[in-house]
């Protein structure tokens, strides 16, 4: 077992004292880094660049290079699953993700055969090996899935949408059938992020990205219930080490305080809840991470600084915190604006550190 010679971000996800609040991004590995545009453009299509692990490392491995962050996180997408359960994933330009055979019946869900991560998925499985070999300890990997909810968005729609129409009146026209689909993704997903921890993964993260656009009845109902089950899957422990788990539902600060109660380590919050907050409604129950609005990194540099020193402040001196967008970084987000905002949570969070 490689001994990490940076933990910070697994210990403040456990809620234990740290030097300085780590800090990584979401999306930290893409567009807005000119070596990774230059990998894109040789590769060709995206899905031929998460399909190759050697290519999978180097993108999760650029921004380590240039930024002094705390954790790096696999470079996959969240629909991965889907396109093993054989829904034909394409990427249509300007357009994003697209599914040639969405899920429109009740048969296709009950015909849907859970994918073996070790053959369908083992392309992403080696990558996790190939990138947790590269990194040698030098900072955590964190695994990721989409939540069963937002999975099924896609799957159901077909690709991106505003108005989630159709996948909304499955909801209330056939109940049945979306949670029979749920249940499937739900164990898809749990055997999808066990299968990244024994390749080497040392944080998982859940993404729920559409859970914001439910009510709250069905928001625990069809999206809650299912991140539950996943967690209560979940290898928690592996070479040693307490494996932690964030949930993070954008737009979701409203159930706050039922997301804690999940049985997760951390909640990811979003820009649109102050953190001060959210840290004295959950306590101790949980670490949190975020939550800047990735715009300010358009901002000028003394800007960035300002907003990370206010965050920072707003959680206070106590163990807890990893800090981080409150959402993917933008892909026109200058790189020397980043190495400030990275640079500045490190400088400024040290004084709160040393008085916990």
């Amino acid at each position: 077992m490689t001994e990490l010679k940076n933990d910070r971000y697994l210990r403040a996800l456990l809620r234990q004292k740290v030097d300085r609040t780590p800090v990584w991004m979401m999306r930290q590995a893409g567009r807005y880094l000119p070596e990774y545009r230059a990998l894109r453009q040789q590769v060709g299509d995206f899905m031929s660049l998460c399909r190759d692990p050697d290519l999978a490392c180097e993108a999760t491995l650029q921004p380590l290079r240039r930024f002094e962050l705390d954790a790096a996180i696999l470079f996959s997408d969240i629909l991965t699953i889907p396109d093993a359960m054989g829904l034909g994933l394409h990427f249509v330009q300007g357009e994003g993700p697209r599914f040639k055979t969405p899920i429109q019946e009740r048969r296709q869900i009950e015909q849907l055969v859970i994918p073996d991560p070790l053959t369908d998925l083992k392309y992403v499985i080696d990558a996790v090996t190939t990138i947790s070999h590269e990194l040698d300890g030098a900072v955590p990997l964190i695994g990721f899935a989409g939540s069963p909810w937002t999975l099924a968005t896609y799957m159901v729609e077909g690709g991106p949408t505003k108005q989630f129409a159709i996948i909304k009146s499955m909801m209330y026209r056939e109940p049945q059938s979306l949670h029979l689909l749920l249940n499937k993704l739900a164990v898809a997903v749990t055997d999808y992020l066990n299968a990244q921890i024994a390749a080497g993964a040392q944080s998982i993260m859940i993404f729920d990205t559409w859970g914001g656009v439910l009510s709250s009845d069905c928001y625990r109902a069809f999206s809650l219930d299912y991140m539950q089950q996943i967690v209560e899957g979940l290898t928690h422990s592996a070479r040693g080490r307490r494996v932690p788990v964030t949930l993070f539902s954008k737009n979701s600060s409203q159930w706050l305080e039922w997301i804690a109660q999940s049985g997760c380590d951390a909640v990811g919050i979003d820009w649109t809840c102050e953190l001060g907050d959210a840290r004295a409604r959950v306590g101790h129950q949980v670490a949190l991470q975020g939550n800047m609005d990735p715009s300010v990194l358009y901002a000028p540099v003394d800007v960035i600084e300002q907003e990370v020193a206010r965050i920072l402040a707003q959680y206070g001196s106590e163990a807890g915190h990893v800090f981080n967008l409150g959402h993917g970084i933008h892909q026109d987000v200058p790189p020397e604006h980043v190495a400030a905002f990275v640079n500045a949570v490190h400088r400024l969070s040290q004084p709160y550190h040393a008085l916990s």
